[in-house]
């Protein structure tokens, strides 16, 4: 820092306008704080700009595209000529929703007093930060801050993502042409959403997972459904496989993998995309002149109010321990913001809904059977299937099923989950039950709209009490 400088002062400074960046901004503007919120690129973040919004429009488009193979026993007629699907013309639609949303945001800000800054931030202590805009350096002087940086794809060593034959997450996205062969190196969910897309788009997808199936982290009844449709699809699923080395040669990527089961193979493809996880942003925000201390893995650690171990300095998102999720990085933004402005706010709550955009989609919240009875409850379980489902028959979405995990001796709610069309969707009503700590009989009694998916829950919840309408009871 320049001696003599002057530096802009403002109540609150917030490293990064992703989904929980720019909450905390604009619930502090709400709350009548003056508030500098910082990004280097553009405001939404990866989930807008690069991740959440462009995937789930690539798998909406490749969905659209599927369902064509379905519509002559509706009796719709389709001219006999070959359909396509332009990529060049999905990116311009994909930047208009980004675009959208961008302003949208933008205009939030405004209207809530957030100055927003375009550039690099470092904290120079813990009441100051730098800022290098183009070619410029500015310095605040902050009551408050709060870190929201966000995450990175992790690529291994041996892996030279080129954005032209080995991609990441963002660069797979900028594609303007469908490739005839795709590898995935990862079977998490991000590897199974974009394998699952550009599978029904026509390309030939494998997907190589080290562990001994996909979507490892989700419980296993659950997967069923999908691993099925996978191969439906043709996708070629490695599991228990791990990659060796990857080389580009002759415009095609080899990957060099190893199994117990199938010993040292040769995959080619003409491009690879690395799906394997992601790390935390922590290592260029100058953390360490803030005294702000990070994990063994570079995670900030804070506590239900979203407090690093610097009391007036607080980090939410991904870079905090926990699962790297959009709402999640919002609810703890607010939270912050709140915390700030003086209200009784804090994350008291664990039940951090999911949701995977595969084919069919997976969602739920809460504890899935197994977790329940590793906790040491007594469990009873009810579980309705999508194909005794009127509205699923009538719109030809019959995979899958709604389940209810439950307390046997108090019956209240303890996961719910759902496996289906729209799943995404339809998993809110679990979240607000398991936060009202409801019982089973509260979603058997509650009236829900016919012809409707949400009849699922319903029914799910009636199987646990013996006595659902549309299954046979057992």
């Amino acid at each position: 820092m320049v001696v003599g400088e002057v530096a802009i002062e403002t109540d609150v400074i917030i490293i990064g306008g992703g989904p929980g960046g720019y909450a905390a901004a604009i619930r502090l503007g709400q709350l009548g704080k003056s508030v500098v919120l910082i990004e280097k690129d553009k405001l939404g973040g990866v989930c807008l700009n690069r991740g959440c919004i462009p995937s789930k429009a690539l798998i909406h488009t490749a969905d659209q595209f599927h369902r064509l193979n379905d519509f002559e026993k509706m009796g719709i007629q389709l001219p006999q000529e070959k359909t396509a699907v332009d990529l060049n013309v999905w990116q311009d639609w994909k930047k208009g929703i980004i675009s959208q949303l961008n302003q949208g945001i933008s205009h939030l800000c405004k209207e809530n007093g957030v100055t927003v800054v375009k550039g690099q931030a470092t904290f120079l202590s813990d009441d100051r930060i730098g800022v290098e805009t183009d070619g410029d350096f500015e310095t605040y002087k902050f009551e408050h801050a709060i870190i929201a940086t966000g995450s990175r794809p992790f690529i291994p060593s041996f892996l030279n993502v080129d954005g032209r034959y080995i991609l990441d997450s963002t660069t797979s996205l900028q594609l303007k042409e469908v490739p005839p062969s795709l590898s995935i190196i990862g079977g998490g969910y991000i590897g199974i959403e974009m394998g699952m897309a550009f599978a029904k788009l026509g390309t030939q997808v494998t997907i190589i997972e080290m562990a001994n199936r996909i979507l490892p982290q989700v419980a296993d009844n659950l997967v069923k459904e999908v691993i099925r449709n996978a191969k439906k699809l043709g996708i070629n699923l490695k599991t228990s496989t791990r990659v060796e080395k990857a080389i580009v040669e002759d415009g095609q990527v080899h990957l060099h993998v190893f199994s117990e089961k199938h010993g040292t193979e040769v995959i080619v493809s003409e491009k690879t995309l690395v799906t394997i996880g992601r790390i935390p942003n922590t290592q260029e925000v100058g953390l360490n002149q803030a005294g702000i201390a990070v994990d063994e893995k570079d995670y900030i650690a804070v506590d239900t109010e979203c407090r690093t171990n610097v009391p007036h300095i607080f980090a939410i998102g991904d870079i905090t321990p926990g699962p790297a999720l959009a709402h999640r990085a919002s609810k703890q933004g607010i939270v912050a913001a709140e915390v700030i402005g003086g209200l009784p706010s804090a994350i008291d709550s664990t039940f951090v809904p999911y949701v995977i955009f595969s084919d069919p989609q997976i969602a739920g919240v809460g504890f899935s059977r197994e977790e329940a009875e590793q906790q040491g409850y007594s469990v009873k379980t009810g579980k309705f299937p999508f194909s005794a489902n009127g509205r699923a028959l009538a719109t030809n979405e019959t995979e899958g099923f709604a389940e209810v995990i439950v307390d046997a001796k108090s019956h209240i709610l303890l996961g719910m989950h759902m496996v289906g069309a729209d799943a995404s969707n339809l998993i809110g009503e679990g979240v607000l039950a398991l936060e009202l700590s409801a019982r089973v009989e509260d979603i058997a009694l509650s009236m829900h709209p016919h012809p409707t998916l949400t009849e699922g829950w319903m029914e799910a919840a009636e199987a646990v009490l013996g006595h659902a309408i549309h299954i046979v009871n057992k």
